[in-house]
């Protein structure tokens, strides 16, 4: 397929590296993962290794020459520097020890002699999903992603780019301290994070915050449930399949988890009033009825003005499997739009290979599940028919 010059975004975890390619029209080449290991675990130089191996990788599925390549978005999970320089204390995937205070953004743009653009993982998501929702008007946007997953990632989106702060951790939405009364059942110990501090969100909104904090407390006050038997980290991830099926534990659980969610959105709504507010993670993927009672129980608990509920919109993230990639992609491109390169600032984002008929189904980048928060005429916490909205090329803003 002929293209006047590409980007490609990697997404880069514990076990797999996911890749794809944006055209200079704004265009995604690949509808679906394009995996390689990730050899993490095996060290720096093998790891390098694995992301050349994946941007070869998407080239090849593409039939793009490399010579069409003008730069590379990469994300890992944290905690990272905001230029991808990894903690020198290690991080959880990165347990051994050359990753120190590595350069990994350096080594892969060394070895590809490309430019290479970094962002944590969460920051990626967040960058994808708010292109997404907003298109042209990207620019002139703000939004707030948090994302359920081990732990609580997300980022924050103003003006179309990523903030970052100073110290390239501005965004770390997980360890924003909550207000826990009425969240915490009677005698319920407060919760730990392991980063140190107590009664943050991810201490609750997390896998981590399951495992930790709220299954142990739980399992006391269901004595003989049959996850009692297991141990702690299994019975954790079995908690969202019990919340599915209907579990009054488990659903308590995610209900602690979705207030914490709320909390934290009504927190950022009162420094950042954003536009939109994302939430990704295992939710997103899961049981439809499941997915939208726990967005419901979000909705109800995000407390905001008047004119903020008319405005603001919570969103479901889009294409969670490839919204780290696509959301590298997306860096790089804005990178070079930023650098004055000659590059066309396209409409809105499109999938390649799409199949016409596709008429936006779950999945896609074409749909998009909008729920107002608190609109008017519904009751706070009232489950809203989640509303499909297509990608418009006229840059208009679509509501819920």
């Amino acid at each position: 397929m002929p293209v006047d010059w590409v980007v490609v975004g990697l997404d880069n975890g514990g076990t797999t590296n996911n890749g794809t390619i944006l055209d200079s029209s704004g265009r995604f080449l690949l509808d679906r993962m394009a995996e390689v290991p990730s050899d993490v675990r095996e060290g720096p130089d093998k790891a390098i290794q694995s992301l050349v191996v994946s941007v070869e990788q998407v080239l090849w599925l593409t039939g793009v020459p490399i010579t069409s390549v003008r730069a590379v978005g990469l994300d890992t999970p944290g905690p990272a520097s905001g230029d991808g320089v990894i903690s020198s204390k290690g991080a959880t995937n990165f347990g051994h020890v050359g990753w120190r205070g590595f350069d990994i953004r350096g080594a892969l743009a060394e070895r590809l002699g490309l430019p290479v653009i970094y962002n944590n993982d969460g920051n990626s998501a967040a960058l994808y999903a708010h292109h997404v929702r907003f298109g042209a008007e990207s620019g002139q946007r703000s939004s707030v992603a948090a994302i359920v997953g081990t732990g609580l990632g997300g980022g924050i989106i103003e003006a179309g780019q990523v903030i970052k702060g100073a110290a390239g951790m501005a965004g770390e939405l997980g360890h924003v301290p909550i207000p826990l009364d009425g969240l915490l059942d009677a005698g319920q110990p407060m919760p730990a994070c392991n980063c140190g501090q107590s009664g943050d969100a991810e201490s609750v909104a997390s896998l981590t915050g399951i495992e930790n904090n709220l299954l142990p407390y739980w399992l006391t006050k269901y004595e003989g449930h049959e996850l009692s038997g297991l141990p702690i980290g299994k019975a954790a991830k079995l908690v969202r399949k019990y919340a599915e099926d209907g579990d009054e534990m488990a659903l308590a659980i995610f209900r602690q988890q979705a207030i914490a969610l709320g909390r934290l959105f009504t927190i950022a709504a009162n420094f950042l009033d954003p536009d939109a507010y994302f939430l990704g993670g295992g939710v997103v993927e899961a049981a439809p009825h499941f997915r939208d009672w726990f967005f419901a129980e979000v909705r109800a608990n995000t407390v905001l003005r008047e004119e903020q509920a008319r405005a603001a919109e919570i969103s479901l993230v889009p294409d969670l499997d490839m919204a780290g990639a696509r959301g590298s992609a997306v860096a790089a491109r804005d990178w070079l739009i930023r650098q004055g390169r000659e590059v066309k600032t396209a409409g809105f984002l499109s999938p390649g290979r799409r199949d016409d008929d596709d008429h936006g189904e779950a999945g896609r980048l074409i749909a998009l599940v909008v729920v107002a928060v608190r609109a008017a005429g519904r009751k706070a916490g009232a489950l809203a028919v989640a509303d499909r909205v297509a990608l418009a090329g006229d840059g208009q803003r679509q509501g819920a």
